[in-house]
């Protein structure tokens, strides 16, 4: 069983999306990421090395979404789960990228994407 460490509501600017109006104008995306690990080696240690650094995943993952543009929220919730599955501590990651200025004719609170990404067996 594995530990988890979440990241919510994480807001960053960015210019994806299917339409050119997307590309040109840009929108916030939100991004929540649930990180499965073992804690314990941190914990009994007291050491941030032997655990994830959430201040600095958060960067990381708001330069990706600034980053270059994707035609798909997909492709940037891969991005995003590539990034935390870079720490060696990451076995699995939960990524879901909220759209909610999606360029939908109808009213809606969201649109939301989540995927799970595990770290290939060695």
């Amino acid at each position: 069983m594995a530990d988890t460490i979440r990241l919510t509501g994480l807001r960053a600017r960015g210019f994806h999306g299917a339409l050119d109006a997307e590309r040109v104008l840009g929108q916030e995306f939100v991004v929540d990421v649930t990180l499965f690990l073992d804690t314990a080696p941190a914990a009994a240690g007291d050491d941030l090395a032997k655990t994830v650094d959430y201040g600095s995943l958060a960067v990381r993952l708001a330069e990706v979404v600034s980053g270059e543009p994707v035609a798909l929220i997909e492709t940037l919730a891969q991005r995003l789960a590539d990034v935390c599955l870079a720490g060696e501590q990451v076995e699995a990651a939960e990524v879901t990228v909220h759209k909610p200025a999606a360029p939908i004719p109808v009213p809606f609170s969201d649109v939301s994407v989540t995927i799970t990404r595990r770290r290939p067996a060695k």
